[in-house]
């Protein structure tokens, strides 16, 4: 690449200045003959940052500029009938004139401004020289043509010589209009149907159920458990469907035992919540108790955990008795040397009480209680709902605003994802539309096409090309013609 500055002697504005004039009004053939290039006439096509790449060969004819004479060939960027743009030369130097050159920086302590770039050449005979370089489009330059202008400097002035077309700019991608696709919503009335789970960690004083919330972290564990069921039990927009109070009964001791007394815990749980939250007789007939054994493999997994070397010698009788039940298993399991270290470092101390619960949230059917809900509870609102408000709404902004609350309780909604990233990009946030519409990608037939055009105004043409295949479009169409 051949590098200059535009404070040189012959620097490009001032040697190219009046060349322009040579190069648009078309000039006679060189009497020797007129250089050549290959590829002949190079069509080029812009990169993401406005650049195009040159690498030609020039076919230079014998004789073509003197033994006493350097020969510039620059790049000159042409739009319409006008020059916009000159690039840095190429720099070919004759015989003598190197010579010449070397003498004057001796006896004259010339400074020559293109010694390192220069190259020497023979031109007595016919040859040829490469071009390599990558120009800068100036901005809003999407077609035009490349000449390359033959100048000559034997005597401190340049002079025209000959004029070549290179290489044309023809960018296709200019053409790619903005046919951004919106995803409508579809909106439907159907059941709302929500469900969620947990466990509350308590206490109990040996073979009792009842609740003692001042109990190591009773209290605590309630109240959590309250916080969670409270939005499902007193919630005007809902409906309980169903609760389930499961206790796990302790794998130490008689398992018929310590089922009955993980029931009765269940039981003393939702007699607790009923009366905390003051609950009615109907909705307290929808929830239901129940107990499980939690067997011995949660021991096996704290020893693993604590890296215990026993924990081998406990798993095996847990699975050589697998199928007799958790008594037959913890005889076994008494009889091992480290029992007493079992009992008292890895039995749990407290009781495991699950929860599982399902219900109905009360479907919007009209617009004005959407529009009146939304203000106050988008939480019991369902991706349809609102995206229809997304349609109800007057501004960009607000709009803005619902698709944001979408995606906040529905991460996955692919219509709030594309939607939202249209808003991005027209706030100039072109890499948030980006993400959000790899994002909806693969459920959004819209967020594939504008994904794809995104990539094709940035110039990122495989993906592109790759996303937009199934479309046909013009842009579709502009996008695949340039990989063809």
């Amino acid at each position: 690449m051949y590098m200059m500055t535009m404070n040189k002697t012959y620097g490009i504005a001032s040697m190219c200045g009046g060349l322009l004039v040579f190069a648009l009004s078309g000039c006679a053939t060189h009497p020797k003959g007129q250089m050549a290039v290959r590829p002949e006439v190079a069509k080029v096509l812009p990169d993401a940052n406005r650049q195009v790449r040159l690498d030609l060969s020039f076919r230079i004819p014998a004789d073509y500029f003197t033994k006493r004479s350097r020969l510039f060939l620059t790049p000159c960027l042409m739009v319409g009938d006008s020059v916009v743009q000159a690039y840095e030369p190429l720099v070919l130097d004759a015989a003598i004139y190197r010579k010449k050159m070397a003498r004057l920086e001796v006896l004259e302590d010339y400074n020559d401004p293109y010694a390192e770039q220069a190259v020497p050449v023979d031109n007595a005979e016919a040859f040829r020289i490469q071009y390599k370089d990558t120009l800068l489009l100036p901005e809003d330059v999407n077609a035009g043509k490349i000449f390359a202008i033959a100048s000559t400097d034997g005597c401190g002035e340049c002079s025209g010589v000959d004029t070549l077309l290179i290489a044309t700019i023809d960018d296709p991608l200019s053409r790619l209009t903005d046919t951004w696709r919106v995803a409508e919503p579809k909106f439907v009335v159907r059941p709302k149907v929500r469900d969620g789970e947990g466990k509350a960690h308590l206490q109990f004083a040996l073979n009792r159920f009842d609740m003692n919330p001042e109990l190591g972290n009773n209290r605590q564990e309630m109240e959590q458990m309250m916080r969670v069921l409270r939005p499902v039990l007193q919630d005007s927009l809902s409906t309980l469907d169903h609760l389930s109070i499961t206790g796990v009964a302790s794998a130490d001791g008689p398992l018929k035992l310590n089922t009955d007394l993980a029931r009765n815990r269940a039981t003393a749980a939702k007699d607790w919540l009923v009366n905390r939250l003051r609950l009615s007789a109907s909705a307290a007939r929808k929830i239901t108790v129940d107990s499980r054994p939690e067997g011995w493999m949660p021991v096996v997994d704290a020893m693993r955990r604590a890296g215990d070397p026993d924990a081998d010698a406990v798993e095996a009788i847990v699975d050589k008795y697998a199928g007799r039940g958790d008594d037959v298993q913890e005889t076994y399991i008494r009889r091992l040397p480290c029992w007493d270290k079992v009992r008292d470092t890895y039995l749990q101390r407290d009781r495991v009480v699950e929860y599982r619960y399902s219900y109905t949230v009360k479907s919007f059917t009209s617009d004005a209680e959407m529009l009146r809900l939304y203000r106050t509870r988008p939480d019991a609102f369902n991706e349809e709902e609102l995206l229809r408000v997304s349609t109800l709404v007057k501004t960009e902004a607000a709009r803005k605003e619902v698709y944001q609350t979408v995606l906040r309780f529905f991460p996955r909604s692919a219509v709030a994802a594309n939607n939202l990233a249209l808003i991005y990009l027209a706030e100039g946030n072109a890499s948030e539309a980006e993400a959000l519409w790899r994002q909806a990608s693969a459920q959004s037939e819209e967020a594939r096409y504008n994904l794809g055009l995104l990539l094709a105004k940035e110039r990122k043409l495989d993906e592109a090309v790759r996303l937009l295949a199934p479309f046909d479009d013009e842009n579709a169409r502009i996008v695949k013609s340039i990989q063809e």
